[in-house]
């Protein structure tokens, strides 16, 4: 098969290609090697690359299908994991110049359960420094570049994922997600990125082992192909206490359902948030599709109050537990949103923690009673299109000043504190030709529900399909 064909093709189809030996592991390796050598020079979406050891492994997966053995569920995947997530042999540096040539000793869960299904590691998927801010750039690898518009940024932090999926140098990717991290690069690049319910897809190992709000999970080209890693990572494990106890294998595909009656809330602006017009009139058109599937649609938005300081306060007390040493010990090497996060965290009081984790629990039963009587909430992924790569962060939105650098994609961070499973979808383009998703939201643990109408949606309109990618890249 041509080196495009093989890179664009479907996980689920691609593994099975490999599993039946009518293209061998190694074949689908080389041609991943070869399009990250021409692509990825442009974009800066693969980091710490290792193509010998890639290669071994494909291999590895093909000598064991000759002789009758069973690789396991993702047999012979190229994949790359997020930067952020320890990889034993492979340097990970967490997008700092303190770690540029750390090397762990040990595997992330996730990372290992990909081993064990039989993917493939080819490198590390380029992340903002200790995953600060939806916009990849650090001082160690540099800025990752969106392939619809070079001049953009990819959004973030797993936006090397993201980007490394649109381009077709992996079939499947992994990454984390506090304030949106999964949902908003899949938004910029026109892939599906999956913010699971927390303990969902366990997390090891973590300082706070406890901690709700950071989740690890997949992302794909396809809503099957994300279910098809979910269903290999997701599952119980004894090091993570918020482990869920049901087994991955219940999201694996096929995804079909019938959504007539489904209540959904549709939300263009999550209730009053500053949304550009641009994104605002992509979802908008969307709309339609849900009600065509048999949706019962209407306006509606939760009661959010206090999601925001909620989820400011708990964000603080994040950074400074899991990063506050190394701002004693390396403050000169950390960027200035990352010092400003963690000072935010010293400043907190007990007082001030157990009042934002009280207002958590009232907003918890708030959304709870909503989604009693819409089985899903449908609503941008972030509120702005792809901006410049050169720009930090966004400081308005339609004339509304923001006044810190998360402030444009808490249409993300306020569903994060909700606890609810979100994913971000195709829905569309800017007319400059920018990919902007749609954002579906489930009802406690129903992450299944959630594949499900994302499934639907992307059959309906097929957006996940369109490539047009910046001219100025290699053909």
């Amino acid at each position: 098969m041509a080196e495009n064909e093989l890179c664009f093709k479907g996980a689920v189809e691609l593994t099975r290609l490999i599993r039946t030996r009518e293209v061998s592991a190694r074949e689908v390796m080389a041609a991943h090697l070869a399009r990250i050598d021409r692509i990825n020079p442009v974009v800066n979406a693969i980091v710490s690359l290792i193509p010998e050891q890639a290669l071994a492994g494909a291999e590895a997966v093909d000598r064991a299908l000759a002789q009758g053995l069973d690789p396991g569920p993702l047999a012979g995947l190229p994949v790359a994991h997020k930067d952020l997530l320890p990889t034993q042999g492979l340097r990970t540096t967490y997008g700092s110049p303190i770690f540029k040539d750390y090397v762990p000793d040990h595997d992330a869960l996730i990372v290992a359960r990909q081993k064990a299904a039989g993917a493939i590691c080819l490198g590390k998927t380029n992340t903002p420094e200790f995953g600060a801010g939806s916009q990849t750039f650090n001082q160690v690898f540099g800025a990752t570049r969106n392939p619809y518009d070079l001049t953009k940024t990819c959004g973030g932090s797993s936006g090397g994922a993201a980007v490394a999926l649109a381009m077709g140098m992996i079939a499947l990717a992994d990454g984390s997600d506090l304030g949106g991290s999964l949902r908003n690069p899949a938004n910029f690049c026109n892939v599906v990125g999956l913010r699971p319910s927390p303990g969902r897809v366990p997390s090891w190992p973590k300082t706070l082992g406890w901690f709700p709000l950071v989740v690890v999970g997949p992302m794909a080209r396809s809503v099957t192909d994300l279910a098809f890693l979910l269903s290999a990572v997701a599952g119980p494990d004894p090091r993570d206490p918020t482990a869920l106890s049901e087994p991955g294998g219940k999201f694996a595909p096929p995804l079909g359902r019938d959504f007539k009656g489904t209540r959904v809330a549709f939300s263009p602006d999550l209730g009053g948030l500053p949304v550009d017009r641009r994104v605002r009139e992509v979802l908008i058109r969307q709309r339609s599709v849900f009600e065509n599937l048999g949706c019962i649609v209407e306006e509606a938005t939760p009661d959010l109050t206090d999601a925001d300081d909620i989820f400011q306060v708990l964000r603080a007390y994040y950074f400074e537990a899991r990063w506050g040493k190394y701002l004693d010990s390396h403050r000169h090497l950390l960027k200035d949103t990352v010092v400003w996060n963690i000072e935010a965290g010293r400043a907190l009081t007990g007082a001030r923690i157990g009042r934002a984790e009280a207002d958590r629990t009232r907003l918890f039963h708030r959304v709870r009673e909503f989604m009693e009587a819409h089985e899903f909430l449908v609503l941008p992924v972030n509120q702005v299109p792809p901006f410049d790569v050169d720009q930090p962060y966004i400081t308005e939105i339609e004339g509304v000043a923001l006044e810190t650098y998360i402030d444009w994609m808490k249409s993300c961070y306020h569903i994060t504190v909700t606890g609810l499973p979100a994913i971000s979808v195709p829905a569309g383009f800017t007319a400059e030709g920018l990919p902007v998703g749609i954002q579906i939201v489930g009802r406690h643990r129903d992450d299944r529900g959630v594949l499900e109408l994302a499934h639907a949606f992307e059959q309906a309109t097929g957006v996940g399909e369109w490539r047009r990618f910046d001219p100025r890249l290699p053909g």
